[in-house]
């Protein structure tokens, strides 16, 4: 896994890229309220790290990050089989995109489409052996990766920065269907 820069230059233990960032826009423009920035920045810098981890995970495992989404929904799916309208539903993409997305995971032996069989007019998705392997081996490669991500915080430290991105978090998805 790709590991965060070491402190260089104008960083130090106590001051990182994005400190002088923001101090070059409160001396460039004194007048904007710049807060955000560092909060924001931070996400965003944070985030191109875990890209990285996600990738070299699913890569490790022979999926994309899209096939990932798709078996891990049905992964957690308790019995491994869901309705396409469910996995939609968890991978927030349009009808179209799941069919053809469904028969290239058919195709690609990772997982199996049948009828239902409490009602025949309807399709489920279920898990192949080999698509339980790959989305297992993905996973744990990246709780691995993302455990060292976090490793410069204290136990306490990982709680409640879960807390605070949760509280905050909260507030664009309190009428998301998806929550939980």
């Amino acid at each position: 896994m790709s590991t965060p820069p070491s402190s260089h230059g104008a960083a130090s233990a106590h001051h990182d890229e994005v400190d002088r960032i923001v101090e070059g826009w409160r001396q460039a423009r004194g007048d904007l309220d710049i807060e955000p920035l560092a909060v924001f920045s931070r996400i965003s810098r944070l985030a191109r790290y875990l890209e990285t981890a996600r990738r070299e995970s699913f890569a490790a495992a022979g999926l994309e990050g899209w096939e990932f989404d798709m078996l891990s929904a049905l992964r957690r799916s308790g019995d491994d089989a869901l309705s396409p309208g469910a996995l939609m539903h968890q991978t927030l993409v349009t009808s179209g995109t799941m069919t053809a997305r469904i028969d290239k995971l058919v195709a690609r032996g990772l997982v199996r489409k049948n009828r239902s069989p409490h009602d025949g007019r309807a399709v489920e998705v279920r898990l192949q052996p080999d698509g339980v392997a790959r989305v297992d081996a993905a996973m744990e490669s990246l709780l691995a990766a993302e455990r060292e991500l976090l490793r410069p915080l204290t136990a306490d430290g990982r709680s409640a920065l879960a807390d605070t991105l949760r509280s905050l978090l909260l507030t664009f998805e309190v009428d998301d269907p998806l929550e939980g």
